[in-house]
């Protein structure tokens, strides 16, 4: 087996902080009544609204409306520092039914030998690797489905025998993900893409010799090019359509790092770049 150690790879070993300075509520209740974080739920609860994600309406007698919870999560830079304080709210898709609630699921997901043939192609013609991340992906497309909410806690309207009914897949939906692979796919053939066959997450985008390869994990998006000029045109596009947040070079990808140093030498890291990915990937 190709391991790090075997090939010289010598990842930059961070010092993260032992003590932490913020805790995250173990309720909404706790989260009410701290200031930074009934912030962050009003921020996601007014990104909500903003979206249209859904609409108050009675809940008709033969349909049951799943629960939603709020997950509250302290983000941290690289180097260990305080990022922001994050509140999101998931609905409980585990008590959707099937038929009623959704049908489809499968989404496909970047596979570690496309990332290793794409980065290596990059790194040997010298381009640039640019890292973007879709604001409130799953709230860009909209739910074919009809399915209906519990009011979030913290935030229900005066009455509260009303529901919500969803216009858009909000996260811990079965089908979110499937929904959102979807429409960014509309979207990128719309402006010129192609799909690979091998790999439906690779996009390749080809123009008078030019070319520009985008991958896609989730909301995460990676786009390397052989012309600036045309991939700050693309990227303008895709901004149009869906908020982007430009996070720069990749540094991170399937929760695995990569600074300069390591890209500049990533000729040493392509062995073994399988097995970076996929011992780093969630399960």
């Amino acid at each position: 087996m190709q391991t790090r150690s075997k090939s010289d790879i010598i990842l930059p070993r961070l010092n993260p902080n032992l003590f932490l300075t913020y805790t995250e509520p173990m309720n909404v209740k706790q989260a009410l009544l701290d200031p930074k974080w009934r912030a962050a739920m009003k921020e996601e609860f007014d990104a909500l609204q903003k979206n249209n994600t859904w609409s108050l309406v009675p809940l008709l007698p033969i349909r049951k409306a799943i629960w939603c919870k709020w997950v509250f999560r302290v983000k941290e830079n690289s180097d260990g520092t305080l990022n922001k304080f994050k509140a999101r709210l998931v609905a409980k898709g585990f008590l959707q039914v099937q038929g009623f609630d959704f049908t489809e699921t499968f989404s496909p997901v970047i596979k570690p030998i496309t990332i290793k043939l794409i980065l290596t192609l990059a790194l040997s013609y010298k381009w640039p690797i640019r890292q973007l991340d879709v604001n409130d992906a799953f709230l860009n497309d909209i739910l074919e489905e009809e399915v209906y909410m519990q009011q979030p806690q913290g935030f229900e309207n005066y009455d509260s025998t009303l529901v919500c009914k969803l216009h858009k897949a909000p996260y811990g939906l079965k089908q979110a993900p499937r929904q959102w692979f979807e429409r960014l796919t509309t979207a990128l053939i719309q402006f010129g893409f192609q799909a690979s066959k091998c790999d439906p997450s690779l996009f390749t985008y080809a123009k008078q010799k030019q070319v520009v390869y985008l991958l896609v994990y989730v909301d995460d998006i990676v786009i390397t090019r052989s012309s600036s000029s045309l991939v700050s045109a693309l990227v303008k596009q895709l901004d149009s359509v869906f908020s982007l947040k430009q996070l720069g070079m990749l540094e991170y990808l399937l929760m695995s790092g990569f600074s300069h140093p390591v890209l500049a030498n990533f000729h040493s890291i392509v062995p073994c770049l399988p097995v970076l990915m996929l011992s780093n990937a969630p399960h």
